[in-house]
C-alpha cells in the first residue's frame, strides 16, 4: 500500500502520516504530483525482459503517452545482489531536480521518494502498481534501500532520459532512510 508521510523540513513537529490511498493521492495533487494505479493487461513472468513489462502496461503507457507525448521508454530494476547496487543508490539519494518531469511505474518491489517543496519534504513510499510523476523542477531525491528490490517503467519527453540537476543540498541526510522508514511505518 503507498504511504506518505509529510515533514517539516527542518525536523520540527511531528510528522503526518497518510495510509489511505485517495487521501494519499489527494495530498499529492496538491502539489502537483500525480499518482495513480495501473494493472498490468496480462501475466508477467518475475524474469520478464523489457518487451514484455512495456507490452504487460501498453495500454496505461498509451494513455499517458497520448498526453504527455514521451520519446523514450524503458524499464529499470535492481535486486540485492546486483553488483553495483550501492553506486546507484548513492547517485539517487542526492538531491536534484530534472528538467523533465520524472514519471515512474512500479512493475515490481517499492521505493521511497522523497519530494522537497516549500517547507515541507513528503515521503511517498512506492509499491508495485504505483505510477508516480514528479513535476519538473521539483527538488527530490530517492531511496530504494540498502538491498534494492524493484523494477520499474521509466517514462521521459526527452530523448536523453535521465539528467539529473543536483542542489549540493545535505537535506537527504537529515531524513529517515528507506529501510528505517519502512520498517517505522509499516
Amino acid at each position: 500500500m503507498t504511504r506518505l508521510t509529510i515533514y517539516n523540513e527542518d525536523m520540527s513537529g511531528t510528522p503526518v502520516n497518510i495510509a489511505d490511498s485517495n487521501e494519499v493521492v489527494s495530498s499529492l495533487a496538491n502539489i502537483g504530483v500525480l499518482l495513480e494505479h495501473w494493472d498490468a493487461d496480462q501475466q508477467l513472468p518475475s524474469d520478464a525482459d523489457q518487451d514484455a513489462v512495456i507490452a504487460a502496461y501498453q495500454s496505461s503507457i498509451d494513455k499517458l503517452n497520448e498526453q504527455y507525448g514521451f520519446k523514450s521508454i524503458d524499464v529499470v530494476s535492481l535486486n540485492p545482489d546486483h553488483p553495483n547496487k550501492k553506486e546507484f543508490r548513492e547517485k539517487f539519494l542526492a538531491e536534484h531536480t530534472h528538467d523533465d518531469f520524472e514519471v515512474r511505474f512500479f512493475v515490481e518491489g517499492s521505493g521511497l521518494f522523497y519530494l522537497h517543496i516549500s517547507d515541507k519534504v513528503y515521503l511517498v513510499m512506492c509499491e508495485a502498481g504505483d505510477l508516480i510523476s514528479v513535476p519538473a523542477n521539483t527538488t527530490h531525491w530517492f531511496d530504494m534501500g540498502e538491498n534494492p528490490h524493484f523494477k520499474c517503467i521509466r517514462l521521459f519527453t526527452t530523448e536523453d532520459g535521465w539528467v539529473g540537476n543536483f542542489t549540493g543540498s545535505e537535506i537527504a541526510k537529515q531524513f529517515p532512510d528507506y529501510d528505517t522508514h519502512k520498517a517505522a511505518v509499516l
